[in-house]
């Protein structure tokens, strides 16, 4: 039987603060730029044109959009040394499952801050394709005093990558079936 969103989740949060040299092998991603590598920092894509400021504080974002299918994010903000960067801020915004974004209001946008070993995570759904574009999320995210990182994360096999003029195998997800959704899995290394 397949593990569910939040068993996973739940797993995610539970796991011990690692000695810095372990949590870097746990935590490498094959094609994620890791910490220590020589291209260390998460690389940085455009915003695009529906990036809205002041997007609320919440994890929970798939209620906007109850239709779509449902995925939990979650990951770690780094320094290039595999150190946690507590207090991060870390946004995110993406299309809904008909491929629009909303521009009124707050749908499927929302921000938070990492706890103190700079874990974030967010419950969502699983963004439309749309003319032009593959499926994807936008994040932005600072580190206390330093400047800020936006960039997209993008879904592994999907047809449509490599037409994408924007698509970077460097910021793909991990990312795994559950019984109720998908669990997708990215560190940001600031």
């Amino acid at each position: 039987m397949l593990p569910t969103r939040r068993s996973l989740l739940t797993a995610f949060l539970a796991l011990p603060a690692l000695p810095l040299a372990e949590r870097a092998a746990a935590q490498r991603l094959p094609l994620t730029p890791a910490c220590g590598d020589d291209h260390d920092l998460t690389p940085a894509l455009t915003a695009g044109p529906f990036y809205k400021p002041d997007a609320p504080l919440r994890h929970e974002l798939f209620g906007d959009s109850p239709r779509g299918e449902r995925i939990t994010l979650a990951g770690y903000v780094l320094d290039t040394r595999c150190r946690p960067l507590a207090g991060s801020l870390v946004e995110i915004w993406h299309a809904d499952e008909t491929g629009a974004y909303d521009t009124r209001g707050f749908n499927l946008r929302g921000h938070q801050v990492t706890d103190e070993r700079g874990r974030w995570w967010f419950s969502t759904i699983v963004p439309a394709r749309y003319p032009g574009r593959t499926r994807h999320y936008h994040f932005r995210v600072r580190r206390p005093t330093a400047a800020v990182l936006t960039t997209q994360l993008f879904f592994p096999n999907e047809p449509q990558n490599a037409r994408d003029r924007l698509y970077m195998p460097e910021l793909l997800m991990e990312l795994r079936d559950t019984a109720d959704g998908k669990f997708g899995r990215f560190d940001f290394v600031v």
